[in-house]
This record gives structure tokens, sequence and C-alpha cells, in this order.
């Protein structure tokens, strides 16, 4: 069995086969989603799917490309509910820095403020944290250790195969793989991911977005983590089902509210 462990399921693109998809994920082997906080204004619909499907979960977060809509969002309210598993998806993301050096650093300090925030929150309510990092890993890694971040834990979702963050295992961080590890440029990855505990390992789509080869192009959904299951299995030398296995058992203890139902 496999536990989805970030997939957007809240995105209109799943809307007209939302059933349809879910079994063909349950044919693939899938028990379990979470569905990760990104824009606020689709919290509502994770929590409608989370309460409609005894094996959907869901998370308060705001990305950082979102923060606009970080004010007034009653993030505990959200974080009491007994089908929230997890603060995030939140972190630092410097990909699409624009303007002068000043106006880029004012906007890192933004992202800083919020990540902090957040994870801050995560420590005050005991749920641990599924962190977006792209092109800021020194930074996004001093944050979460002066925040004692590794009280709580959580995932590096996408894990980016940065070797700054392999410490982060020791600090009670899990390695969110998924689609990316199929791609025929992810040689660095690849190279990366024997070396991660593998008590660290999760499984995971980021669907609708980072489909999987050979699907690449078409929208992503859950069934294809069998896709990375199977190149996790090749790349490691473990029989699937361990892969399988593992990978679940890990969700389950970093995630644990997934118990609950």
């Amino acid at each position: 069995m496999i536990i989805d462990t970030h997939v957007h399921l809240d995105d209109e693109r799943y809307s007209e086969d939302f059933e349809e998809m879910l079994e063909r994920a349950s044919e693939a082997g899938v028990e379990a989603f979470i569905i990760p906080g990104a824009h606020p204004s689709t919290l509502p619909r994770a929590v409608e799917l989370s309460e409609q499907h005894p094996n959907v979960y869901f998370a308060v977060g705001v990305h950082p490309y979102d923060l606009e809509g970080m004010e007034g969002l009653d993030f505990e309210h959200y974080a009491s509910h007994p089908k929230c598993v997890a603060i995030g998806e939140c972190g630092m993301d410097y990909f699409r820095l624009e303007g002068s050096e000043e106006e880029k650093e004012a906007e890192k300090k933004r992202q800083e403020n919020a990540f902090r925030s957040q994870i801050r929150l995560a420590k005050k309510v005991n749920k641990p944290l599924i962190v977006h990092i792209r092109d800021a890993s020194h930074d996004s890694k001093i944050i979460l250790l002066s925040e004692g971040a590794g009280e709580v834990g959580g995932v590096l979702h996408c894990y980016n195969a940065d070797d700054e963050l392999l410490s982060l295992a020791k600090e009670n961080f899990y390695f969110g793989i998924g689609g990316v590890v199929t791609f025929q440029n992810a040689k660095k990855l690849v190279n990366v991911l024997p070396r991660i505990p593998r008590e660290k390992l999760l499984i995971e789509t980021d669907g609708p977005y980072l489909t999987p080869h050979p699907h690449r192009g078409t929208r992503n959904e859950p069934s294809y983590t069998a896709l990375v299951a199977e190149k996790m299995s090749q790349i490691l030398e473990l029989p699937l089902g361990e892969i399988e296995t593992l990978t679940t058992e890990n969700a389950r203890r970093l995630f644990g509210g997934l118990a609950l139902y």
C-alpha cells in the first residue's frame, strides 16, 4: 500500500472525474491522501473532501507564492480539525524573485516571516511541517534550525537533492520523493536517494503537477505514485513491496493523525 503524502486534490483540475480518479488510485494501491495547504481560498474544499472521504486528510498552511492570502486566516481553527495532520506547505522559494536587489531582499524577508510564524504554529499545535524549498536551501535550513523545528519534524516536500538539507534527517525531517525521480535529467536526485535514511523516505505526487515518466505533459494523479515506487525500488535495489511498506510506515509515523480513521 502507498500513502500519497502531498497531492492537491482540492485543485479544480480534479473536479470532473474525482471519484474515478480515487478508484484508479485504489486499484494502484494508494490507501490515503494528504492535501497540503497552499492558497487559503482552497482550504474549505480540502476540509470538505477530508470530511467526505475517510482516507483523505489535509494540512493548513500558505505557500510562499500565496502570502497575500495569509492575513485573516484562522490557522488554529483549521489545525484543530481532526483530519488536519500537518502545517504547510510553507517555506522559502527564491525561483521567481524579481525587481531590484532591495525588492528581492524585501520579498525574502516577507517569506521568512511567514515561514517562521508557521513553524511556531506547528510547535504550538504539535503537528509536523510540510516544507516547500526552492532555490533557498541554505536560508531555509537556518530558519528551521533556529526555530527548533525538529521538535515537531516534518517533510521536505519534493526534496531537491541538495546535500545541505540531508543533515535535517537528524532533526526529525523526512524527504518527499515524487515524479521528478523518474525524469531523465534527475541524475542528482537518483544519486542522492541511496544516502537518505530509509526510515525518512516518503512518496508523493504533488499532483496535478510534476507528472512522472511516461505520462509527462498530462495531469498528475495519485495512481502514478506506483511509478515513483517502482523507480525507487530500482534505484535502491529493494523489492517493490518493501518500498511500499517502509514509506507507508514512515508516513504513519510522521503524520500521526492518519491513525484516527
